[in-house]
């Protein structure tokens, strides 16, 4: 606290030389004036003086046959008339405190946690609706009334809290928890599994529904394989009625898969010329503004640096600038060496093959070749695979003779 003091008084570093500087100091002393951070080089004492004190000096002088010289200025005394002489300094310091004072009266920021059934597009809108923008007064805004609106416009939101938090608004939210819905399991009207594709039955676990084909039957695409329709039989054998049913089971068939893909002879690359062209640019909120100028080059990149002052992004205001930097380019033709060839491909082929893994197919056979037709590279890929089937369809409901509960051979 006393440093602080001193510094706003003022103070100032003299050297004392001559005759009697140690009467000097004793002088200072009984008249009460103060001096500190004394040093001794030699003949020569430094030390600090306050203002008042120093203007006392000239008896004292005199009288001990001593000089004293002034060394440095220090606090506000000396620092406020020099920073009075830079007036574009102390012009943006106004401004600079001025801008801060305004715009910290204004929301620049709107934040909302805890909208998961909202979207925030749909929150915005209401906001808006409600003139709740960025921009806008903090007077002009009403909490408790912006609280009780969301809660009326949106029933789900079942509780709501609005802040600000300097010049930002945080708005915060809870939503109804979506209850669990268990869906009531209705009677089914039937669904048969049919083949996807033609191929051999090579494994089947049918665990509901009435199995249509056995193992190593041979099948072609929309084959019923499994029926969900169930007959239920009479004691003397005879069909009583029908049970529907969503058949299921783990078929696999047996099929040959075909992969093909293509690359050209050539590509066209980019290769920079190290020429580039860089412009500045400010943006506020949703607007921007660029340096104009003609097209830089004829084909080229652009490269944008995008900043934010620490002060505004304090007070969550939407200003930034930057610069965008233009780096020309030209389309280099080159030709794809064989190996490129194959990697390429290959890439091609892994993802077709990670694609079958995914749906559970099995590989047991393949044949794969990389070929020449004269204007690009084709991969072809023959496969020998196993694969599930998850196909089904509504089980028909053909109407039932009036002689049903019969056998089927004495019916006319």
């Amino acid at each position: 606290m006393v440093e602080v003091l001193k510094y706003i008084k003022g103070y100032l570093r003299i050297k004392v030389w001559g005759f009697s500087p140690e009467r000097f100091m004793n002088l200072c002393s009984n008249k009460g004036i103060l001096l500190w951070d004394i040093v001794r080089e030699g003949d020569v004492y430094y030390m600090n003086i306050n203002l008042r004190g120093f203007w006392a000096l000239k008896p004292i002088v005199k009288k001990t046959g001593t000089r004293a010289a002034i060394l440095e200025r220090y606090g506000l005394p000396f620092f406020v008339p020099k920073l009075l002489k830079r007036k574009m300094f102390v012009g943006g310091l106004v401004l600079a405190v001025a801008f801060w004072l305004v715009s910290s009266s204004f929301i620049w920021n709107i934040q909302i946690d805890g909208n998961y059934q909202i979207t925030d597009d749909v929150f915005q809108s209401f906001l808006k609706e409600n003139q709740v923008t960025v921009g806008m007064r903090k007077d002009n805004l009403d909490i408790e009334e912006l609280e009780k609106q969301i809660r009326r416009e949106f029933p789900q939101i079942t509780w709501a809290s609005a802040k600000l938090m300097g010049t930002r608004l945080q708005i915060d939210i809870k939503e109804n928890d979506a209850p669990i819905s268990i869906e009531e399991k209705l009677p089914s009207d039937g669904r048969d599994l049919v083949a996807e594709f033609d191929g051999r039955v090579v494994s089947m676990i049918v665990r509901s529904g009435v199995p249509k084909v056995s193992i190593g039957d041979q099948v072609e695409k929309g084959t019923v394989l499994v029926e969900g329709r169930v007959p239920i039989y009479n004691e003397d054998t005879t069909v009583r009625e029908y049970r529907y049913v969503d058949a299921d089971g783990d078929i696999l068939l047996e099929h040959v898969t075909n992969f093909t893909a293509t690359l050209p002879y050539d590509h066209i690359e980019k290769v920079y010329t190290g020429r580039e062209e860089t412009r500045s640019y400010l943006k506020a909120g949703g607007n921007s503004w660029t340096i104009p100028g003609d097209r830089p080059f004829l084909v080229y990149d652009s490269v944008i640096k995008e900043t934010r002052p620490l002060l505004f992004e304090k007070l969550s205001i939407p200003l930034y600038w930057g610069t965008v930097t233009h780096r020309e380019y030209q389309n280099v033709e080159y030709v794809y060496t064989q190996e490129e060839v194959k990697v390429l491909l290959n890439q091609k082929l892994m993802v077709f093959l990670t694609s079958l893994e995914e749906k559970g197919v099995q590989i047991i056979e393949k044949n794969v070749k990389i070929e020449n037709d004269g204007s690009s590279w084709v991969l072809r890929g023959d496969f020998l695979v196993w694969e599930p089937v998850s196909a089904g369809q509504d089980t028909l409901r053909p109407d039932l003779e009036e002689g049903q509960g019969q056998d089927p051979g004495q019916q006319n």
